[in-house]
């Protein structure tokens, strides 16, 4: 495995998870007039609590890039044993906060957004592991898969 070209990925991975995140918040509060993270008045950008989203979305791609590098170096399938922790991640993040007790809105974006950026992260890593594990181990997981 080459664990330089993974951990590359992990931080483009990580680059495109804040941007989801921040994409995401500008639409819900900027074009469709949702409090997501931030009460209306504080506008699209919704200050500290927009940054910290984007922030916790690089560092949640990252931590999945040491989970991938884990798999990568341990089980059979990492793959797909991946694939299925970060669906799950991507779930559990959906749900919760259709949990809370506020306004259906919200929670909805809120809900969405976290798919966005789960999505986002998944897709991303998944193609990194394609290019960060040589050829010969491809093969090499291929016929101990059989």
């Amino acid at each position: 495995m080459d664990a330089g070209r993974l951990w590359a990925g992990g931080a483009a991975s990580a680059c495109v998870a804040a941007l989801t995140a921040v994409v995401g918040i500008l639409a819900a509060r900027g074009l469709l007039h949702i409090p997501v993270l931030a009460p209306r008045g504080h506008g699209a950008w919704g200050g500290a609590g927009t940054v910290a989203y984007a922030l916790a979305s690089a560092a949640i791609a990252l931590a999945a890039t040491a989970v991938l590098h884990l798999l990568l170096l341990t089980a059979p399938r990492a793959r797909l044993f991946f694939a299925w922790i970060m669906v799950l991640l991507t779930a559990i993040a959906a749900v919760v906060p259709l949990s809370l007790p506020v306004d259906l809105e919200p929670r909805l974006a809120t809900a969405v957004l976290n798919v966005a950026i789960g999505l986002a992260v998944t897709l991303t890593l998944s193609g990194v592991a394609s290019v960060a594990v040589r050829s010969d181990d491809r093969a090499r997981e291929f016929y101990l898969d059989e």
